[in-house]
């Protein structure tokens, strides 16, 4: 037995580490990297010529991606009719970013606007099927403020409704 210290969280990783199932892994690496910026760290590829695991890091948060193998209990949104999971990205320019991903084929939930918690924020869904959220932050707010706009929109929200 070893008598050396060994850190139960890899280097490089975070205790919360996403792992996206795709069909078409392959494509999906590469439409990250272009739409994205991802730096692709690991591929292994199963002897079906699939992707069994890979990894990539989109800034400083590493992603593990795997190919949909229904037969091994890895559905991908596509399959699932839709995903309930968003992954959210923090950039310098949300403007920027969320034009770019459009034009690599992703499809606008909600377009780039500015949010009641002090981020500009849009909303998307990349052609693999994944939900991302993309926002850069442009105001501190203390918690009080940002309750102060929630209930503001909220009534705004509902006088607007009322006609």
């Amino acid at each position: 037995m070893s008598t050396r210290s060994l850190n139960p969280i890899p280097v490089g990783m975070h205790t919360v580490t996403p792992m996206l199932v795709c069909t078409g892994a392959a494509d999906a690496l590469a439409w990250y990297a272009r739409a994205y910026g991802a730096i692709e760290q690991t591929r292994l590829v199963g002897p079906n010529g699939k992707i069994m695991h890979a990894q990539m890091l989109i800034g400083d948060t590493p992603i593990m991606l795997t190919e949909e193998d229904i037969e091994h209990c890895a559905a991908g949104p596509t399959t699932l009719k839709g995903s309930p999971v968003s992954l959210h990205i923090y950039v310098e320019d949300v403007d920027a970013a969320f034009a770019k991903a459009l034009a690599e084929g992703a499809t606008s939930k909600m377009p780039v606007q500015d949010m009641f918690w002090g981020d500009r924020f849009g909303a998307l869904t990349d052609p693999f099927g994944h939900s991302w959220s993309i926002a850069t932050h442009i105001e501190d707010l203390t918690p009080e403020q940002v309750k102060a706009n929630f209930e503001k929109m909220c009534s705004q929200s509902a006088a607007a409704s009322m006609g």
